[in-house]
């Protein structure tokens, strides 16, 4: 019998590059300048940066090893408790994570208290940068990193708090409130700032990946721009016929959703076939169907 015929898609390859470099934006965002500067903005991260305080006079136990060992025992919560629900994503992403933070400790090891500038702000803004755009691009990827993920569905689950995301900010509020007592005034004070920055980068640099262009157009040449729209820049588009207000005149609305660079082009073809064309562009954080995202 002859076997199937495995196809692989070019977005599959793309999904994967992306949902792994956001994984790895985010590990070396906690290696590299979160954990060194002890940066608890909750999480698993800000935890096992907290417990690592505890265990100093123990070489083989760092926050590397305290948040993979977190991680792992998360991992198994969730397939108990939700077995499926826990998805396959976010076990990989979680894994992926943490063992990147390994190799990183194994090739760039960093000693008790040192940072790479030494500048506590400039690594403040590189931590929450990182972190942030990492967290962003898995999210985007419709995945998460686990830890406090797994609390929250399990949370959703088995309770009637409705808003698991309110509960979930609370605990990292705590876990970050708790480094004014551990590191001191200075490093609680960041934290504390981290945790609330964090939450305003993440939600802009995902509204900045999912923008696309919602494009309407009302012409009176439409059989000169709707071929542009579907074979220069290979979007679809719904058309109608209308009367304008002011003059009377038999016009075209034609509404099309494309990427920002195609919205470009889009424009540029306009000008040229039609300049009166009265042309609106609304930037959209979120479309679902054929040519974008399958699901909601």
């Amino acid at each position: 019998m002859e076997g199937k015929k495995f196809k692989i898609k070019l977005s599959d390859v793309t999904y994967w590059v992306v949902l792994n470099l956001g994984t790895l934006i985010l590990a070396a965002g906690v290696y590299f300048f979160k954990a060194p500067n002890n940066f608890a903005t909750g999480g698993v991260s800000g935890l096992s940066i907290i417990l690592a305080k505890f265990t100093t006079d123990i070489p083989w136990l760092g926050q590397t090893e305290i948040m993979t060992a977190i991680n792992v025992l998360l991992l198994i919560i969730g397939f108990i408790f939700l077995g499926r629900g826990c998805g396959f994503k976010t076990a990989y992403c979680s894994l992926v994570y943490s063992g990147e933070m390994q190799i990183m400790k194994l090739i760039f090891p960093l000693e008790a208290g040192q940072t790479i500038t030494g500048d506590v702000f400039l690594e403040f803004v590189y931590a929450m940068l990182l972190t942030a755009a990492g967290s962003a691009i898995i999210f985007n990827c419709r995945a998460s990193s686990g830890g406090t993920d797994i609390i929250a569905l399990i949370i959703k689950k088995y309770s009637k708090i409705k808003n698991v995301g309110t509960a979930l900010l609370i605990t990292d509020f705590f876990i970050a409130a708790s480094t004014f007592f551990i590191f001191g005034a200075t490093t609680g004070l960041f934290s504390i700032l981290g945790l609330f920055t964090k939450a305003f980068v993440v939600d802009g640099v995902i509204e900045s990946i999912g923008k696309n262009k919602f494009v309407t157009i009302i012409t009176t040449h439409p059989e000169q721009i709707t071929p542009f729209i579907l074979e220069g820049i290979h979007r679809g588009f719904t058309s109608y016929k209308a009367t304008g207000g002011y003059t009377n005149e038999e016009k075209t609305i034609i509404i099309t959703v494309c990427k920002r660079s195609e919205a470009l082009k889009l424009k540029l073809k306009i000008r040229g076939a039609d300049p009166s064309a009265f042309v609106i562009l609304t930037d959209t954080n979120e479309i679902v169907g054929k040519g974008f995202r399958s699901t909601l």
